[in-house]
C-alpha cells in the first residue's frame, strides 16, 4: 500500500525496493554451510510467545557484537532504571521490521519501531500509511489467537517481502473462519476489506473519528485507483522514455515528483507525467 521505491540505479525493480537493497547491503552472513543464521535484518524468525525478552535474547544469542563497547553499570540506587548500554547499542545492530527497542529515559518504556513504512511521498500520505498500520496493528491484536495459530509464520514473512516485490498486485493469505482455512486475495482488495478495522482501532485508543476517517479515506481511494508512490513513478518513467532514454526519462521523472509533492496533496490524485502547477 505503501510503496514508494521501484526504481534502484536505473533499474525498475520492487515497489518498495527499499525492503531488499537494506537487508542486502547489512548482511553479515557467510553463503557457505549447511545451516544459516538469520539475517540481521529479517520480519523476524517466528511469533513471539514470549514477550519483548524473547526478541532481545534471540538478538543476543543468533548475532555477535557489530561494535563491542563495553559500558558501566549504573549504580543500583535511587530506582533509577538500569541503561543497559550494550543491549541498546547491540539492539540498534539488530534491524528487524518491527523493532522492539528498550530506553531508559523517562522512568524507562519499551516501544515498537515499525520500520517498514517508507518516507513520503507527501506528509499526508505518511499520516494515511501509519494511521492505517497502526489501526489495524491495535485492530487485531486482539486476534492474537485466531491470527498466529491460524497463520504459519512463514507464509506471513513470504507475503512482507511480495507486497514489498509486487505493491497492490500482491497475492496475500490470511486466515478465514476456523483455523485451517486461508483465503488468498489481491492486495488491494484485502487493503479495502480491512479499512473499517484499521478505524475501529483507532477510535478504540481515542483517535478523533474525523481525524481517522478523513487519514483512511486516503487509503481507500489510493486501493482503489491502485496509484500508490511506486505505482505513479512507474507510470511517469514509462511516459517519459517515450521521449527520453533512461536516464534523462529519470530525471525527468523525478523533477515531477518533487513538483507535485510540493504541493501535499496525496500521490492517489497527482497526474502522470505532468508536473502539477
Amino acid at each position: 500500500m505503501a510503496g514508494n521505491s521501484p526504481t534502484f540505479l536505473g533499474h525498475r525493480l520492487w515497489e518498495e525496493t527499499r525492503i531488499a537493497v537494506f537487508k542486502q547491503s547489512v548482511d553479515d552472513r557467510h553463503s557457505h554451510g549447511p545451516r544459516r543464521r538469520p539475517a540481521r535484518t529479517t520480519l523476524g524468525t517466528g511469533w513471539v510467545r514470549g514477550g519483548p525478552l524473547e526478541l532481545f535474547t534471540e538478538s543476543v544469542r543468533r548475532h555477535q557484537p557489530l561494535l563491542p563497547a563495553p559500558g558501566h553499570p549504573a549504580p543500583a540506587t535511587g530506582g533509577a532504571e538500569p541503561p543497559l548500554d550494550e543491549l541498546r547499542l547491540h539492539q540498534g545492530t539488530v534491524w528487524r521490521w518491527n523493532r522492539a527497542i528498550y530506553d531508559p529515559a523517562s522512568g524507562g518504556h519499551l516501544r515498537i519501531e515499525m520500520r517498514a513504512l517508507p518516507a513520503g511521498p507527501t506528509m499526508i500520505d505518511m499520516l494515511a500509511n501509519a494511521a492505517f498500520l497502526i489501526g489495524l496493528t491495535l485492530s487485531l491484536a486482539s486476534q492474537d489467537q485466531q491470527w498466529t495459530y491460524a497463520l504459519p509464520f512463514e507464509r506471513a514473512d513470504h507475503g512482507f517481502h511480495r507486497a514489498a516485490q509486487h505493491g497492490l498486485s500482491a497475492r496475500l493469505c490470511l486466515p478465514a473462519g476456523p483455523r485451517d482455512q486461508m483465503r488468498t486475495l489481491p492486495a488491494a482488495k484485502l487493503v479495502a476489506e480491512l479499512v473499517p478495522a484499521a478505524r475501529q482501532g483507532l477510535l478504540q485508543v481515542g483517535v478523533a473519528a474525523a481525524e481517522a476517517d478523513g487519514l483512511l479515506e486516503i487509503i481507500s481511494a489510493r486501493a482503489a485507483s491502485g496509484q500508490t508512490g511506486a505505482a505513479w513513478q512507474r507510470a511517469t518513467l514509462a511516459a517519459s522514455e517515450q521521449r527520453h532514454d533512461r536516464q534523462h526519462a529519470l530525471a525527468v521523472m523525478l523533477d515531477c515528483y518533487l513538483r507535485c509533492a510540493d504541493t501535499g496533496l496525496p500521490v492517489h490524485t497527482w497526474p502522470i507525467g505532468t508536473p502539477a502547477r
